[in-house]
């Protein structure tokens, strides 16, 4: 019997076209985090004439944008024409809200759309326009995009305190949050417990920005800083725990691997470090928005990058560091864990 061929798939431009409208969504939530579209909202449904009462928005820029935000379930529109909020933009759109992302939408995304237009030309060269992982270009950017990140690190800054059962402490537990940023990985493992006691190092720069997050959190009076660069710094030793939320894609290799011996030797036998990151696997093929996250880190620093999880174990490994594990948190990737023995 003559074997039946099945037609092959027709393949069309159809997704392609898709991906070419990909930067739409972002820009228009900016645009209508910075001309208060939400927060004209958070008082009650309202038309569109009433936003631009409200805002000083064009009637005619408004409809596009509103309308544009309800087909992306971001705003609801009923049959009188009046928008409101979904649960989702209530609860992360409103400027004015803990954990919001209005800020990042609103002030750094479009200061990272002008950096990824010269894209082609990071690509020919292999570095970046310029570079926020140095202390001179990066205090100011870093100054704004620390506490727009807080709903990103919080979660599984929380997740590590409890994992390290910190409620249960008996005895202080002194943390170290290097690169801390916002203090948020430090804050949140302090809130677990009265006897966790937090150093965080940063960028002379960067420090005024940790004690008003570690003030506006209630944690200011347990945390001490230490100004300048990671490597360089003199942060001491007999930790704990220390803490690296999102540090070593934008350090790279070579100085990751320096700052894990350095950060080895800071802690005490027995004290764990935590390493959050954007894990790729080890054939660089998934998950997509780590791989994307590495062109993010081309566009923007020197040397950094995404690693996979058996990579940076390695370089723990070779820092001394035994007990390389995962644990499953909320955030891009799990966090990896390892221990100095005793």
């Amino acid at each position: 019997m003559p074997k039946k061929h099945r037609p092959k798939k027709q393949i069309t431009s159809e997704r392609l076209q898709q991906l070419g409208f990909a930067y739409a969504p972002p820009l228009i939530i900016s645009a209508a985090v910075s001309n208060k579209v939400f927060d004209a909202l958070e008082s009650g449904a309202k038309t569109v004439e009433q936003v631009s009462k409200e805002t000083g928005a064009s009637v005619r820029g408004l409809r596009a944008v509103m309308d544009a935000l309800v087909g992306l379930d971001l705003l609801k529109k009923d049959p009188r024409k009046k928008y409101s909020l979904t649960p989702e933009s209530e609860a992360f759109l409103i400027s004015n809200k803990p954990g919001t992302v209005a800020g990042f939408f609103g002030s750094i995304l479009p200061q990272l759309n002008s950096r990824w237009l010269r894209l082609s030309d990071a690509v020919r060269d292999g570095r970046p326009v310029v570079a926020v992982n140095q202390e001179a270009e990066g205090t100011e950017f870093f100054s704004e995009l620390v506490e727009n990140i807080i709903p990103m690190s919080y979660p599984g800054a929380q997740k590590l305190g409890d994992h390290l059962k910190l409620a249960k402490a008996k005895s202080d537990v002194c943390v170290l949050d290097l690169a801390a940023g916002s203090g948020i990985w430090g804050i949140a493992l302090a809130q677990k417990s009265p006897r966790v006691r937090v150093t965080a190092v940063d960028w002379a720069g960067m420090i005024p920005t940790t004690k008003r997050v570690t003030e506006k959190f209630g944690v200011r009076d347990r945390f001490d800083f230490v100004e300048g660069d990671l490597l360089q710094a003199n942060f001491g030793n007999g930790y704990d725990i220390a803490t690296l939320g999102h540090i070593l894609h934008s350090e790279g290799e070579q100085r990751s691997r320096q700052l894990l011996k350095k950060t080895f030797g800071a802690l005490k036998p027995g004290g764990t470090i935590a390493v959050a990151e954007w894990l790729v696997n080890d054939r660089r093929t998934e998950p997509t928005h780590s791989l994307m996250f590495a062109v993010q880190m081309l566009v923007n620093t020197e040397h950094g990058d995404t690693f996979s999880f058996n990579e940076i174990k390695s370089w723990l490994e070779d820092a001394g560091f035994k007990k390389v594990r995962k644990l499953e948190a909320p955030g891009p990737s799990p966090l990896v864990l390892a221990t100095k023995p005793s």
